[in-house]
C-alpha cells in the first residue's frame, strides 16, 4: 500500500533524508520513530504530496506521489503534527466542507461527518467554533478531517498530541480500530503508544533509515537474550557465582540502588528458561527467594540502543540534520 524506494530530498547543501527506503502493507499500522530532526515529518509531507522529494520514488495506494499526486490525495488522509484548521468555522460545517473537498457524495456527507464526529468523541463541539477549542479538541477535529473521506491510507504525525490521558486511550483504540480496513502511518514520541497500537515499525536517524520490521523480531535482534529480575536473600557473591555457573546463564548484574539488596538481573540465552534451576539453587542452599520474573525488553530500549549506536558511528553515515528553518521535525 506504501512504496517508498531511495528518497532523498535536500534542502540547498543539507540533506533532510537520504536512501530512505520502506514498505508498508495493506491493513498495517506501522509506527514511524525518530529523534527530532531525523527527517520523519519531511518524509510524511513527501508521502502525502504536501511537498516533492529531490530523487527517489513513493507510491501510495498504487499511484506516483509525484506523478499522479492528486489521484494519491483522494486515497489518503494526513494529520499534520500541527493541525491546519479553519479556526472562524464551526466544527460540523467544517467537516462538510472537507467531506466536500475530498469528494465524499453530497447525499452521504452529514451521515459520514456525524459518524466520524462520534468516533473521534467532538459530538458534544460540533456546533462550536474551532478557534475556542481546547488543544486536545482541536487534535480530535483534525482526526476527524482526516478520515471523513475514508481513505485508503492514514499519514498521522503525532496523532496524540496535546490530549489529556484518557483521550489518548481513546484515540489509541480508534486508531487501532482502523487496522485492516486502512493502512496507517503514524509518527509519535511516545513509544509504548507504538508497541500498543502497531504492528511493526520504521526507525530513522539522520535522515536514513536504521532499522525496520515487526517490533518482537527488531527485540529478538537487537536483545539476544532473555532477562530474569531476581531477588534472593543470601551472601551476595555466593549468589551471584551460583547462578553465573547455571548453564545458559551468560550474565548476572546487582541491581545497585534498587532499594533493596539481593537483586539481580540474570540473562540468559533466549529461549533457555533459567526459573527452574534458580528456584533449585536457592531452596538447596537454603537461600530465601522474594522474588523471580521475567522481564521484556521495550521498544525503547531498542529504540535508544539502534540510536545510541548510530550516534557513536562515524559522522557521515546518514544524512545531516536540517536546520529548523528547514525542517521542524518532530
Amino acid at each position: 500500500m506504501i512504496e517508498v524506494q531511495n528518497l532523498t530530498k535536500r534542502y540547498g547543501p543539507v540533506t533532510a533524508i537520504r536512501d530512505v527506503s520502506f514498505s508498508v502493507a495493506p491493513g498495517q499500522i506501522v509506527g514511524f520513530l525518530g529523534p527530532n530532526g531525523a527527517g520523519k515529518s519531511t518524509t510524511m509531507r513527501i508521502l502525502a504530496c504536501f511537498m516533492p522529494a529531490t530523487s527517489g520514488s513513493a507510491r501510495v495506494a498504487g499511484y506516483d506521489v509525484f506523478r499522479e499526486s492528486m489521484e494519491v490525495r483522494r486515497r489518503i488522509g494526513y494529520l499534520p503534527e500541527n493541525v491546519p484548521l479553519y479556526t472562524d468555522m464551526r466544527v460540523a460545517p467544517y467537516l462538510e466542507f472537507v467531506a466536500e473537498v475530498k469528494g465524499v457524495p453530497r447525499g452521504q456527507r452529514k451521515a459520514r461527518v456525524a459518524e466520524v464526529m462520534e468516533r473521534c468523541l467532538i459530538g458534544d463541539v460540533q456546533n462550536r467554533l474551532i478557534g475556542k477549542l481546547s488543544k486536545g479538541y482541536r487534535q480530535r477535529v483534525g482526526l476527524a478531517q482526516a478520515i471523513v473521506s475514508d481513505p485508503h491510507v492514514l499519514v498521522l504525525d503525532e496523532p496524540t498530541i496535546g490530549l489529556d490521558p484518557r483521550q489518548i486511550a481513546e484515540i489509541r483504540t480508534l486508531i487501532r480500530s482502523l487496522a485492516g480496513e486502512h493502512t496507517v502511518i503514524l509518527s509519535t514520541h511516545i513509544l509504548p503508544e507504538v508497541s500498543m497500537v502497531c504492528s511493526g515499525v520504521v526507525i530513522i536517524n539522520k535522515g536514513a533509515i536504521v532499522a525496520q520490521g515487526p517490533i518482537d523480531r527488531l527485540v529478538e535482534e537487537f536483545f539476544p537474550t532473555a532477562r530474569l529480575e531476581v531477588e534472593i536473600a543470601g551472601p551476595r557473591p555466593a549468589v551471584h557465582d551460583a547462578m553465573r555457573a547455571i548453564p545458559g546463564v551468560v550474565a548476572v548484574a546487582e541491581r545497585d540502588g534498587a532499594g533493596a539488596p539481593g537483586r539481580y538481573v540474570v540473562e540468559s540465552a533466549r529461549g533457555r528458561d533459567v526459573r527452574g534451576e534458580i528456584f533449585q539453587l536457592a531452596a538447596q542452599q537454603k537461600w530465601m527467594l522474594l522474588e523471580l520474573r521475567q522481564v521484556g525488553m521495550t521498544l525503547e530500549e531498542v529504540f535508544m540502543r539502534i540510536v545510541a549506536g548510530e550516534e557513536t558511528a562515524a559522522d557521515g553515515a546518514a544524512g545531516v540534520d536540517v536546520p529548523e528553518a528547514a525542517e521542524a521535525d518532530a
